[in-house]
């Protein structure tokens, strides 16, 4: 019987004889030793180092978050070293645009954030790793996982939807706590901004909590400048040349004030006529100042416009009307008759003649007063 033609080159090893498991023996060193450096031990390991993890990246999410918001570097190269450990220098690295309450809320809540999704994804790979180690199939964990994951995205669309839109808005820096902002029906002042909700406290006193999916537009009324604008209607017949001479330096003498000239960024401006109607002529007075001091500085602006062109002698619009309120008894019903065909009777005509007195002195008052149409004719 021939032998068979292919053979292996190299023998293969025998197996050896499979040694049954040593009962364990609680009374032997040994046998500890060899249990503890099993299974014990690679979840001690799994604990272990996942924890160090852990610490170390919410050590480096803290340590940069707390640099952001105080406003100063993270990491500093040799040459600024010494610039930034000098009082001067700490003083250059903090004055910067970003060093302010907004910046330093925004960082702390991003930070929060970041912590939150480590201490999630993290200690889910620790339980995971530690129950494979245990034996248990992990497999539909994962799997229940993804369907969990999918039926919540779906259920919970509002919630990630205000979720994904406050984390956007943290870091696009839309608005702050102080902030003044316009949200389409609430406007007021920021007090609390988180990622799924903002608090504002509008004029009255209300506090709005606002869903941050739910913002469509927003208008930040106190971000990086603004406008102080006063709107001045005048006489119609009013030298135009002359208010605004008066309505500039008004501006001006704002502006000299040793508080409120620091919030001018500009210096005023006084415009054309804006508007024209029968009865009045309209001006503007605008300057651009600090972030949330336009209000502070357009109050200063009417005050003084006012008293500029009360000096002036510039009547503002409406000053020339005069109301005449006529205040004589009416006449009876049962009063005879003493009309004749000729027009009305006696008394109506007495009526009618003082009636006609008064508005003629009415009128007389008006064109002796300065600025009135006899004035501005001559």
């Amino acid at each position: 019987m021939s032998r068979p033609a292919l053979l292996p080159l190299v023998p293969l090893p025998a197996a050896p004889d499979d040694d049954p498991l040593e009962p364990f023996d609680p009374s032997s060193t040994q046998s500890w030793i060899d249990w503890f450096v099993g299974l014990p031990l690679r979840v001690l390991l799994i604990v272990g180092i996942g924890s160090v993890v852990l610490a170390l990246v919410r050590r480096v999410i803290r340590k940069v978050t707390e640099h952001i918001a105080e406003g100063t570097p993270t990491l500093r190269s040799k040459r600024l070293k010494g610039i930034g450990e000098s009082a001067a220098g700490s003083v250059l690295l903090r004055a910067n645009p970003l060093a302010s309450a907004r910046r330093a809320q925004r960082a702390r809540t991003v930070g929060s954030v970041l912590r939150s999704t480590a201490n999630i994804v993290i200690g889910a790979t620790i339980v995971l790793m530690v129950l494979a180690e245990l034996g248990v199939n992990i497999a539909p964990f994962l799997a229940s996982a993804g369907i969990v994951g999918v039926a919540l995205g779906f259920g919970a669309q509002s919630l990630v939807k205000d979720f994904l839109s406050g984390t956007f808005m943290l870091l696009e820096d839309q608005y702050g706590v102080g902030d003044t902002v316009d949200l389409g029906e609430v406007s007021g002042t920021v007090e609390e901004v988180a990622l799924r909700v903002t608090k504002v406290r509008d004029g009255n006193g209300t506090l709005w909590y606002i869903r941050n999916g739910e913002i469509l537009r927003t208008g930040n009324k106190t971000q990086e400048w603004g406008r102080a604008v006063v709107d001045v209607r005048v006489a119609y017949w009013a030298d135009v040349d002359a208010v605004r001479a008066a309505l500039l330096a008004a501006a001006e003498d704002v502006g000299a004030d040793p508080v409120l000239g620091t919030y001018f960024l500009e210096p005023p401006e006084v415009t054309g006529i804006e508007s024209m109607t029968a009865e009045a002529l309209q001006l503007k007075v605008q300057v651009k100042t600090q972030a949330a001091m336009q209000w502070e500085v357009a109050r200063a602006l009417r005050a003084r416009v006012r008293q500029g062109l009360s000096d002036a002698r510039i009547p503002l619009a409406g000053a020339q009307q005069v109301v005449v309120l006529d205040h004589s008894p009416s006449v009876p019903d049962d009063r005879p008759d003493d009309r004749t065909d000729d027009g009305p009777s006696a008394p109506a005509r007495d009526d009618q003649a003082t009636r006609d007195r008064r508005g003629a002195a009415a009128a007389a008052a008006v064109q002796d007063r300065p600025g009135g149409p006899a004035g501005s004719s001559a």
